[in-house]
């Protein structure tokens, strides 16, 4: 056969038979490489979406007249907003900006359809959670039009000088929380959760599979030591690398990228725990169930890139669609996204921010349930 440049081709071949073997026989480590990013593809091009719709609003109507509601009607026709509360006080707007429940609250004043009729330009309040600018920006621009479009229905015979170049009402946007729209306010509290999932994960993950491939396991399985003593024993001192990893981010937040901190700073510190040891947890667990630290890697990605892509820290969490939105509220930092950005921007207390811990530390409890479950049959 032809030589080119000294190599044999039988040779080559023979290397490429070889590393196909290696590969069929490594079928989980093939699994990964196929099934992986062919899931991936599908889960992520249906769930991402950049432009979102349906934002949970309340309505706060204090005219109830027919131009009030076709003041609603327009903003849920424009697809943006979905009004999901009908609310009587400005305290209970408040309340469900805060909570994060909503993301808009539309305010009608009273005589609203009287000062309309008459020309006056009648003020519509509308605010918004501003601590992802990304989720808000679209919706505030469509509103402006959908009232526009709403009233020139309304506006004609007599009325018809009414159709100002301005639009007939003054709309008055109210971006709470964030008002300059400044992205590193949203992003660098959310980095936080990202940075202690990605290094937690992948770390713990090769705590079991390094013993396996160095060889130790078998004088750690030897030992008296119980399994859950073996994997919380393995948690510890990573739970203080997260708590250094999070002060070195509350720093930089402050000093370099000038996050305000309107919130309490030790309950930051303490609500964090049970995150860290939920990302704790599915490393360990992958470590148990990895038969290397190259499947170990694998299996963090695949638990790493869903935490990102559909927690709300890159795409606007309510722009997915429900089925995703479900999966996204598995993930413990999807909650942990919420707490961090409502202590940080909002002052949320302790009461606020535990329905956002509860999932967390169920997380937690059904992560290192299956650790232990899979440590013992390791014993076996």
């Amino acid at each position: 056969m032809v030589r080119v440049f000294g190599l044999s081709p039988a040779r080559f071949a023979a290397m490429v038979s070889k590393e196909f073997t290696q590969m069929r026989r490594d079928r989980v480590t093939f699994a990964m490489m196929v099934g992986i990013p062919l899931l991936q593809l599908i889960l992520f091009g249906f769930a991402i979406n950049s432009d979102p719709k349906n934002l949970p609003t309340a309505i706060l109507d204090n005219d109830r007249t027919a131009f009030s509601r076709d003041m609603a009607t327009a903003m849920k026709n424009s697809d943006y907003f979905k009004f999901t509360k009908a609310i009587s006080t400005e305290a209970e707007a408040d309340e469900l900006l805060r909570l994060g429940r909503i993301q808009f609250v539309l305010t009608i004043p009273q005589n609203f359809g009287r000062d309309l009729v008459r020309g006056e330009r009648p003020v519509v309040l509308l605010e918004a959670d501003a601590t992802d600018p990304s989720a808000t920006s679209n919706a505030v621009a469509a509103i402006r039009q959908a009232a526009t479009d709403a009233f020139n229905r309304d506006l004609t015979g007599p009325l018809l000088p009414l159709r100002a170049t301005d639009g007939p009402v003054t709309l008055r946007l109210h971006a709470r929380y964030n008002p300059e729209a400044v992205t590193q306010y949203n992003i660098v509290p959310g980095l936080m959760g990202v940075v202690l999932t990605m290094t937690l994960v992948i770390i713990t993950s090769l705590a079991i599979t390094r013993e396996r491939e160095r060889g130790t396991m078998e004088n750690l399985l030897i030992t008296p030591v119980r399994p859950v003593e073996v994997l919380l024993g393995k948690m510890l001192p990573y739970i203080v690398v997260g708590y250094i990893q999070m002060g070195l981010i509350i720093v930089a937040a402050k000093v370099i990228f000038q996050v305000p901190f309107v919130g309490s700073l030790p309950l930051l510190f303490l609500v964090s725990f049970p995150f860290i040891a939920a990302n704790l947890g599915v490393g360990i667990t992958f470590s148990t169930i990895a038969q290397n630290q190259l499947q170990a890697v694998q299996m963090s990605f695949f638990f790493f890139l869903p935490s990102i892509l559909l927690s709300g820290f890159m795409f606007p969490f309510q722009g997915m669609p429900e089925w995703a939105q479900w999966i996204g509220s598995v993930l413990p930092l999807t909650h942990f996204l919420r707490v961090v950005r409502g202590i940080v921007l909002k002052g949320n207390t302790f009461a606020d921010i535990v329905p956002h811990l509860l999932p967390i530390c169920l997380f937690l409890l059904v992560s290192l349930g299956v650790g232990v479950k899979r440590y013992r049959q390791t014993l076996d």
